[in-house]
């Protein structure tokens, strides 16, 4: 609020709800940025500014001062081009360029776009035209600012995302690539046992490609919000014992593996491929980065939960993870060591959880090492839900 100024009384703001359309619609707001409708321009996330019919900014709001690094004193009561001089990223003035108040009547404001602060800090910029009646002249110019570190953390983000692709492609594609081609230039010179042995490698390096698509799937699907449930009766403790097995037949000691389930447990509806994901996964980060005896317990949601269910728990006895790393566990890239991995698995488990309405976190087991659990609530069917 500038000096010698007050906030509009509760009566007045009565009067400006209860005026006719034709007044609200042209009101401005009070020097204090406030608004018949009873907001604060402070209570947004986004920069505010507002030029009034003569290019004169009346609003400023404490996002835009964050932003830009300009005092509301000194902007509000300026011309729009001096209180916010934005160049694009050619160096020339936006201002000029775009002329709010002149041009085509038609224009109804410009898109959000990457614009230039002095001292070139980038800010996205969008603004809206507010017209007396269409084709009339530009009673208002509204502009929002935005800060670009979100958008850079996407992009980064993606950029990983394809460079981790590329990196976990390359190595098998050029094994199935090597040994196809050697196979069908020489097929006679090998025995058969040396032909199995090259068959064989091509069948695990096709399957590393094609777990790794699966995996891109699924981060597609749940990044938009689109990762489909299909929920049957799943029995978890069966499902553990496959897995255990699994691991066994790979050539896991029986004794490495540890199961204490805790009955009666409800039923459980999920879906059981997915739910074959993420214990495969937990179990496979156990046994490949943890040490000791990996523990599985399985047992009903207690008191501190939040929805009546199921709960599991993986718990190894290895070096455990770092406290400073606990935040970024379930994040896309992270990885626990320099075991291999695309760093993708525990960022699809907790997508994986979320969409069936569970929870999921990370802390240090009872023997000090990694500790994972996960609650699932009870659901319902998929022709029920």
């Amino acid at each position: 609020m500038t000096p010698g100024t007050s906030r509009p009384s509760a009566t007045t703001r009565g009067a400006l709800l209860n005026a006719p359309a034709e007044t609200s619609a042209l009101a401005e707001p009070d020097a204090a940025g406030a608004y018949a409708c009873g907001y604060e321009p402070d209570d947004l996330p986004d920069g505010l500014v507002i030029a009034d019919r003569h290019g004169t900014v009346v609003c400023f709001n404490a996002a835009a001062e964050r932003l830009t690094a300009v005092r509301r004193d000194a902007a509000l009561g300026r011309p729009l081009e001096e209180a916010l001089p934005l160049e694009d990223l050619k160096g020339r003035r936006w201002w000029a360029l775009t002329d709010p108040y002149g041009g085509l009547a038609i224009r109804g404001g410009q898109p959000e776009r990457n614009l230039l602060l002095p001292g070139n800090r980038e800010v996205l910029v969008a603004a809206r035209y507010v017209r007396e009646h269409p084709l009339g002249p530009v009673r208002k110019v509204v502009v929002t600012l935005r800060g670009t570190e979100a958008r850079r953390r996407t992009e980064r983000s993606h950029a990983e995302l394809i460079a981790t692709v590329a990196h976990e492609l390359r190595s098998p594609l050029t094994s199935v690539k090597g040994f196809t081609a050697t196979l069908l230039a020489k097929w006679e010179r090998f025995t058969d046992d040396q032909k199995r042995l090259m068959l064989e490698t091509v069948d695990a390096d096709a399957g590393r490609v094609t777990r790794l698509i699966a995996e891109l799937l699924d981060i597609s699907r749940i990044d938009s919000g689109r990762l489909e449930v299909r929920r049957q009766p799943v029995d978890i403790a069966a499902a553990i014992g496959r897995h255990i097995q699994a691991h066994t037949a790979r050539g896991q000691s029986p004794d490495r593996f540890f199961v204490r389930v805790r009955r009666p447990l409800p039923d459980l509806w999920a879906d059981p491929d997915k739910i074959d994901q993420v214990l495969g996964n937990l179990l496979e980060n156990a046994v490949r980065h943890g040490e000791g005896t990996v523990t599985i317990e399985v047992a009903p949601t207690g008191a501190g939960d939040d929805e009546k269910g199921t709960a599991v728990t993986v718990s190894d006895e290895g070096p455990g993870i770092p406290e400073e790393s606990m935040g970024r566990v379930f994040t896309r890239f992270w990885r626990g060591s320099k075991r291999g991995g695309t760093g993708l698995g525990l960022y699809i488990v907790k997508g994986i959880v979320e969409a069936h309405g569970g929870t999921i976190t990370v802390g240090r087991g009872p023997a000090g090492g990694a500790e994972f659990r996960f609650t699932l609530p009870v659901g319902a069917p998929a022709y029920l839900a």
